[in-house]
Parts: C-alpha cells; sequence; structure tokens
C-alpha cells in the first residue's frame, strides 16, 4: 500500500447542515485533497465548518488526465476526501470511478457514513425495506422511459427512483399508464429542507396532487410499492418452481407449481418469465 494514502468516500447532507455528522467534518479539514463533484456548490458546506482543505472537481464529465491525477496524488501517500454535491458518493455519481482506480492502485478505501436520500425516503415511506431495488433516474424520453418501466411491472421488490422536477409530472403519468393508477406510491422531495414534504398514495391520486399544488421542484425520490402477486410467493414456492424449470418448460412448470403450492399459476409464470433471460418466454 502507498504511504498512508486513503481515498475516504464521505457523505455530506443533503439539505439540512446539521446532518453532517462530526467525523466526516475532521475528515474533511485533514485530508491532504477534496475531490468534488462541483467546488462552487461545496464551497458553502466546507465554509459552513471551517474547512479550508483544498478542493478539486471530480465529476461525470472529469477526464482520464483528472482521474489519474488523483490517484498520482494517491500513490505519492497522500490523503483524499471524496464528496458528491449531496448525499453518499456513488450513489447515482461518477465516484465508483475513482473508487474502483484507487483499489486497483491497492489504495485504502474508506466510507464515512452519512445522508443518503434513498435510504432517508425508504425510512418514511412505509413499503416494504426488507428487499428494495434503486433505478436511479429513469430515461428522459417517454418511449424510453416507459419501456424501463414496464421491465419492472412484475417486479416485487419496493422499486426507488431519483427523478428531475421538471420530469416529475411525466414519470408519474408513465407510470400510472404502466402499473395502473392503484399501485401505492410515494413522492419525497426536498428532503431536509425547508419545504420537505413526503406525500404517499395510489399512483393515480398521487399524480393529480402532484400536479394540483406544483410539486416539481427541487430534488425528488419516487417510491413505488412491487408487485404484491409476485411478492406472495414464498421461499418454498420459488424453490419448487425453479426445480420444476430445470425440467420443463415455463407454462408446465407454472402449472404443476401451482398445483403444488396451492399458489396462482400466473403469478408463478410471471415469476418465471422474470428469470428468464429476454426472449426465453417465447421458447416455452
Amino acid at each position: 500500500m502507498a504511504g498512508d494514502a486513503v481515498l475516504y468516500v464521505v457523505a455530506t447532507p443533503i439539505g439540512n447542515l446539521s446532518d453532517m455528522v462530526p467525523r466526516a467534518v475532521s475528515i474533511l479539514q485533514s485530508v491532504d485533497l477534496i475531490a468534488a463533484e462541483d467546488t462552487r456548490h461545496s464551497r458553502r458546506l466546507l465554509d459552513h465548518f471551517d474547512i479550508a482543505t483544498r478542493c478539486v472537481a471530480y465529476h461525470d464529465h472529469s477526464s482520464a488526465a483528472q482521474l489519474e491525477a488523483l490517484v498520482t496524488e494517491l500513490q505519492a501517500g497522500r490523503s483524499i476526501a471524496l464528496i458528491s454535491d449531496a448525499g453518499t458518493p456513488l450513489v447515482s455519481d461518477p465516484g465508483y470511478r475513482l473508487v474502483d482506480a484507487a483499489l486497483r492502485a491497492n489504495i485504502n478505501v474508506i466510507p464515512i457514513p452519512g445522508a443518503c436520500a434513498v435510504i432517508a425516503a425508504l425510512s418514511a415511506a412505509g413499503l416494504p425495506t426488507d428487499r428494495f431495488i434503486f433505478e436511479g433516474f429513469l430515461p428522459a424520453k417517454t418511449q424510453a422511459r416507459q419501456q424501463r418501466l414496464q421491465q419492472l411491472l412484475h417486479e416485487p421488490r419496493t422499486l426507488v427512483f431519483y427523478e428531475a422536477p421538471h420530469r416529475l409530472f411525466d414519470a408519474l403519468a408513465d407510470m400510472e399508464t404502466i402499473f395502473g393508477g392503484e399501485r401505492i406510491a410515494v413522492l419525497a422531495r426536498e428532503l431536509t429542507k425547508m419545504h420537505e414534504t413526503i406525500r404517499r398514495a395510489p399512483i393515480a391520486e398521487l399524480r393529480n396532487w402532484a400536479v394540483t399544488t406544483q410539486q416539481d421542484r427541487g430534488e425528488c425520490v419516487l417510491l413505488l410499492q412491487g408487485d404484491q402477486a409476485v411478492a406472495a410467493i414464498d421461499g418454498e414456492g420459488e424453490r419448487i418452481l425453479r426445480l420444476l424449470l430445470d425440467e420443463l418448460p415455463i407454462k408446465q412448470a407454472s402449472a404443476l407449481a401451482a398445483k403444488i403450492t396451492g399458489l396462482k399459476k400466473n403469478d408463478l409464470y410471471q415469476l418465471a418469465l422474470d428469470w428468464k433471460k429476454p426472449g426465453a418466454a417465447e421458447t416455452a
């Protein structure tokens, strides 16, 4: 390992500066360099906590040369703290490239946990959290967005998305189109900030409320209840279905699994389709 070099992955507040953890302040004050997604944006945070450490920009558009320069600093024995504009780095930002490069160079990487909008939203949504998937930002174009949502139609886990405020209404409309108006959804907007809003309702009701009250401002997290029919299939049902799929086509395996378990054939069939790669269903 190169000297005392460490890459710290430091979480920062997603809004309320009081959420900054003391360890994060100490690390940012003591490292040799801070790699920030936007140095101008981070300056308010750093000034607030009297952090005078030199900052350089590291973001989506950083070049390979800029990445290499940071790794060179680490290899020279210097410590770097990686921060994003808000929340935990690497959650829907480009920080993984630097972490990957540091690990490849045998540099120690240490996380400094703190705020994360995904986890904050999940904690207040009242949706199952034992299993969930984070899909990041949906595609900007309607057709691509609907295609992505269609792929998730029968996903049993809680779905979590980030969404740009100017696309919020379109995203909710597409969710209603694909999932129907009754699926439970949650909008968590401007978390920890002055205008924090958390609203849970069926998709159709949530969309109407969001449009009526002009919620298309600030940072948005959207959460959707998973497919409850598929989620109702327990571990034993999954085990039986998997065993039958090893020997039988999907339709036969699903029908036989339904007889054995008492579960609905259509739900088992859909679960089997979800397990298969695209195109496998046509051969069943």
